[in-house]
C-alpha cells in the first residue's frame, strides 16, 4: 500500500513536470507561428510610429494650408460679389426661376430651404 502511494505521488510529479515541460515555451524551439507572430509584431511597431509621425508632423500643416486657402477664397469670392448691382437691380430672364406650380409650403414662391429656418426661430 506504501508502494502504490508512492508510485502514485511520484507518477503525478512526474506529469506535471512533463506538462510543463510541454506547454513552456523556454525549451520550445521558434517554428513557423513564433515567427510570424514576431514580425507581425516588428510590422505593427514600424506601421504606428510611420501614422504617428504623419499625425504629427504633415497633418497640422495641411490643415493650417487648407484654412488659409479657405480664407482667401472666401474673400475673393465676397470681393467678386461686390463688384456686381445688388439682387433686386439684376435683369430676370426667363429661363430664371421657372416654374411649373407654386410651392406647397408658405406662399408658394419660396424653396423649403428659405422656409423652414424661418419657422424654427
Amino acid at each position: 500500500m506504501i508502494t502504490q502511494r508512492l508510485g502514485m505521488r511520484f507518477a503525478a510529479q512526474l506529469r506535471t513536470q512533463v506538462q510543463r515541460r510541454l506547454a513552456s515555451t523556454e525549451h520550445a524551439g521558434e517554428n513557423a507561428f513564433v515567427r510570424e507572430r514576431r514580425h507581425v509584431k516588428e510590422h505593427a511597431a514600424v506601421t504606428k510610429e510611420l501614422w504617428r509621425k504623419i499625425s504629427l508632423f504633415v497633418v497640422p500643416p495641411t490643415l493650417i494650408l487648407a484654412g488659409v486657402n479657405a480664407y482667401n477664397l472666401w474673400n475673393e469670392h465676397w470681393e467678386h460679389w461686390s463688384h456686381m448691382p445688388p439682387l433686386e437691380e439684376r435683369v430676370e430672364y426667363p429661363y430664371q426661376n421657372i416654374r411649373t406650380r407654386n410651392y406647397q409650403w408658405g406662399d408658394g414662391d419660396q424653396t423649403l430651404l428659405y422656409v423652414f429656418p424661418q419657422t424654427l426661430t
